[in-house]
């Protein structure tokens, strides 16, 4: 009798540490979620104020050889765009949203900036350039005369449970005017980029619309060369 009375007793005690584990195991998974949704709930409401994106690469200099005695001038691009408030928007998981817009809210003075960059720093030739942006009727003295339109130049972010899905693409022609002989070449350029992060920062959005203007720019520079002090294609 007293050994069964033993057993009886050490299975209710080992009932009762059974229990209490099973107990912290759910207070330990049950704070875990609850923290992962804070952390979730609180980066995904949006209030509608709008982030403004430094998206203008700067390029690595190249070779130090001497500049082209050819003078170039960027104007800004056209910005022709049908929604010029802004580039994008972040669509929240619990609803709201947050928009994006470039520095400066003018796309066609980051694109003419962004040219003007890699054209100082390591243009065709893989060599600098002399460049710069003026103003439409500023120009006086140029041997080339870049200008632009942009069609389509967006940044867009949709919050999903535990990750963002990240979009942006551009759509615009790029033609250059050649004083030395009155001719022009005109290339149009399109393209566009995805991401996907598990913890989304605004810096995201940035460096994928910046890596894109960036490939933009770098394909114009494959398609066209300089000759005879004129910019043509470099392919017929």
């Amino acid at each position: 009798m007293r050994e069964d009375h033993g057993v009886h007793v050490g299975d209710r005690a080992l009932t009762r540490k059974e229990g209490i584990v099973k107990n912290l195991l759910v207070q330990l998974c049950a704070g875990i979620v609850l923290s992962v949704g804070l952390l979730t709930v609180s980066g995904c409401g949006g209030s509608g104020q709008t982030i403004y994106l430094d998206v203008i690469p700067k390029p690595k200099p190249g070779p130090l050889v001497g500049a082209e005695p050819i003078k170039i001038v960027i104007q800004p691009f056209e910005d022709r765009r049908a929604e010029k408030s802004r580039v994008g928007m972040r669509t929240h998981l619990w609803g709201g949203v947050t928009y994006f817009d470039v520095a400066g809210e003018k796309p066609g003075e980051v694109y003419a900036q962004a040219l003007e960059e890699q054209l100082k720093a390591r243009g065709w030739q893989n060599r600098a350039w002399d460049v710069r942006v003026g103003s439409v009727g500023a120009v006086t003295d140029a041997d080339i005369v870049i200008s632009g339109q942009i069609f389509e130049f967006t940044a867009n972010a949709k919050s999903r449970l535990f990750s963002t899905y990240l979009t942006t693409s551009n759509k615009l022609t790029i033609t250059a005017q050649n004083n030395v002989d009155r001719s022009s070449t005109s290339r149009s350029l399109e393209g566009s980029q995805t991401d996907t992060v598990v913890w989304f920062g605004d810096g995201d959005v940035q460096q994928l619309l910046m890596a894109t203007i960036k490939d933009t720019i770098q394909r114009y520079l494959s398609d066209t060369t300089i000759s005879q002090r004129a910019l043509r294609p470099s392919r017929p």
